[in-house]
C-alpha cells in the first residue's frame, strides 16, 4: 500500500488527442477545427460546460475527444476522462490550463479500490510529458492514503498500519522505530490506554528523514497522525449506524503518511518527524471506563469524560513529544470530531493554529491548489469547559457544544510553548462519488500543507540571489 503505481499512466507514441475546452475558447478552437468535427460539436450542442466531454468519430472508432472546463481551475476538471473516455491510450492537449493540474485531476479520478473485486473496466490511460512529476507524486500519496482508509478494519490493524508507515519509511531510507508493549505504557499511556481495549496492541511507529540538501539544523516539520484503525466508542459505544464508517478513523494517520511522501518525493530541504499512533478503540473488561484517570507523557493527569473522544487521547502524548524538539511546524491531522462536521461539513477541514503567519500561509496555499480548508478558532474563553474537578483536565467538554473547538483545545494543553502548530479535524472520506473524488476513502489538505510547506522552506531564486549578494 505505501509502493503503489498509477495503472491510469502509460507510456505511448500512439495516444487520441483530448482538448480541454473553455466557453470562451470555443468559437476559437471551432473555428481551427475540420468543418465535419465543428459541425458535429455544433450539432450536438457542445458548450465548452464544466464535465461536458464530446467524442469525435474516425473512420477506426473515437478519433479524439473534447473536454468542457468550464471556469474551473480545479485539477478535478480532468476527474471524470480515466472512465469517461473508452479505454486506451490519450494524451491532453495545450490549452488554457495547467498541464500538471490536468494530469493530476485525470489521475485522481482513476482511482478505483480494487482490493477486493475486479474493476468493471480499466481506466483509460494517460501518456503524461515533461514537468508533471510532482503531480504524479500527489496523485501516488493520494492513492497511498485512499487505499489505507479503505482497507477494511479486520485487514488493517494497529500492526499492519504500523506496518505501513514503517514500509514507507524505508523506500525513502528514514530511520524508523516502532514502540509498543511495556516501552509503549511508559512512554505514550494515553495512547496505551485508548489500545487496552483491543486484542490487537497499540503500536506508535516513528520515522525521521532529512532531505539531501537539508543540513542538520534544517527546518524540523513534525507530523502526528490519530490511527484509530476502528472505533466502537469503548464503553460510550456508538450506535450501530454510528460505527459504519469507523475504518476510516484512521484517516489522520493516511494524510499524514500521503503529506509525509510527498515531502520526501519532492526532496525538500527540511528535516521530517512523522509519528503515528495506531490503536484500535474496542470494549472488554481492560477498556478504559468513563471516570477513569489516565496519566499522560506531559505529565498532566487526565479524567475520561467519554471513552468515545479518544482520538485527542491518542495525538497528545504524540503532540507532546514532537513539539519538544522544537519543530519549525508542527501538524496534526484527525478525523476528530463530528462537530467539525456539523460546522463546516465534509468537504471542508476544520484548520486549527496558534500561529497567523501559518495561518495565512496555509489558507492562501488550499486557495492557490484548490484544496479547501477553513479556520476555526481556539477560543480561549471556552478553555476552561475541560476543567475537571478530580484530574488536570477533562477529555470533554462540561457543555454539548463547540465541540471541535474544545477538542483542538485540549490538544494545545500538550504543545510546548512557542511551537507553531496546525490542528486538522477531517472528515477524509467520500459520501458519493463526484469527477476527482470517488466514493471512499480521501486524503484531505495534503496537497495545501505541502505546498505551504515548500513556499516558506524553499529558497526562491531571487531570495537565493539576495543571500549571495548580502
Amino acid at each position: 500500500m505505501t509502493d503503489n503505481e498509477l495503472p491510469c499512466v502509460a507510456e505511448s507514441t500512439g495516444a487520441r488527442p483530448v482538448h480541454a475546452i473553455r466557453p470562451s475558447g470555443l468559437d476559437t478552437f471551432l473555428a481551427g477545427l475540420p468543418v465535419a468535427d465543428a459541425a458535429f460539436l455544433r450539432a450536438s450542442g457542445f458548450q465548452g460546460k464544466l464535465h461536458e466531454l464530446a467524442l469525435l468519430p474516425g473512420e477506426a472508432g473515437v478519433r479524439a475527444a473534447v473536454l468542457g472546463l468550464g471556469d474551473s481551475r480545479a485539477p478535478q476538471a480532468f476527474g471524470k476522462l480515466a472512465f469517461a473516455l473508452p479505454e486506451g491510450d490519450w494524451r491532453i492537449e495545450a490549452g488554457d490550463h495547467d498541464p500538471a493540474d490536468a494530469v493530476l485531476g485525470f489521475c485522481l479520478g482513476a482511482y478505483r479500490f480494487v482490493a477486493f473485486r475486479a474493476a468493471k473496466r480499466p481506466p483509460a490511460r494517460l501518456v503524461t510529458g515533461a514537468g508533471v512529476e510532482r503531480a504524479l507524486s500527489q496523485a501516488r500519496g493520494i492513492w497511498m492514503a485512499r487505499d489505507l482508509i479503505n482497507m477494511p478494519a479486520n485487514l488493517l490493524g494497529p500492526a499492519e498500519l504500523a506496518d505501513a508507515a514503517i514500509a514507507l519509511a524505508k523506500r525513502h531510507s528514514a530511520v524508523w522505530s516502532r514502540m509498543e508493549g511495556a516501552a509503549l505504557e511508559r512512554d505514550y499511556p494515553t495512547v496505551a490506554a485508548v489500545g487496552r481495549g483491543s486484542d490487537r496492541a497499540p503500536v506508535v511507529a516513528m520515522f525521521k528523514w532529512q532531505g539531501s540538501a537539508a543540513s542538520d539544523d534544517a527546518p524540523l516539520v513534525s507530523l502526528c497522525g490519530k490511527g484509530v484503525c476502528f472505533d466502537s466508542g469503548g464503553y460510550d459505544l456508538k450506535p450501530s449506524a454510528g460505527m459504519l464508517r469507523m475504518k476510516k478513523d484512521m484517516g489522520g494517520a493516511a494524510t499524514v503518511l500521503a503529506l509525509a511522501r510527498m515531502l520526501m518525493e519532492a526532496d525538500l530541504p527540511i528535516r521530517l518527524a512523522v509519528r503515528v499512533g495506531c490503536v484500535e478503540n474496542s470494549v472488554s473488561g481492560h477498556a478504559m471506563r468513563p471516570m477513569d484517570v489516565i496519566r499522560t507523557r506531559r505529565g498532566l493527569h487526565v479524567e475520561i469524560g467519554n471513552t468515545d473522544a479518544e482520538g485527542r487521547l491518542v495525538l497528545c502524548d504524540l503532540l507532546a513529544e514532537a513539539s519538544d524538539e522544537s519543530p519549525a511546524l508542527l501538524i496534526d491531522c484527525a478525523t476528530l470530531t463530528g462537530a467539525a462536521r456539523v460546522a463546516l461539513g465534509p468537504e471542508l477541514p476544520a484548520l486549527f493554529t496558534n500561529d497567523e503567519d501559518w495561518a495565512i500561509r496555509l489558507q492562501d496555499a488550499a486557495h492557490a491548489v484548490h484544496d479547501p480548508l477553513w479556520r476555526l478558532p481556539l477560543w480561549d474563553g471556552y478553555d476552561e469547559w475541560l476543567d475537571s474537578n478530580i484530574a488536570d483536565l477533562n477529555n470533554v467538554s462540561a457543555k454539548p457544544m463547540a465541540g471541535a473547538i474544545t477538542a483542538a483545545l485540549y490538544l494545545r494543553r500538550f504543545v510546548a510553548q512557542g511551537t507553531p502548530w496546525a490542528h486538522f479535524d477531517l472528515y477524509a472520506w467520500n459520501d458519493s462519488s463526484r469527477p476527482g473524488r470517488p466514493e471512499g476513502g480521501e486524503a484531505q489538505i495534503v496537497r495545501a500543507a505541502c505546498a505551504a510547506i515548500e513556499a516558506r522552506f524553499v529558497p526562491r531564486p531571487e531570495q537565493a540571489r539576495t543571500t549571495n549578494a548580502s
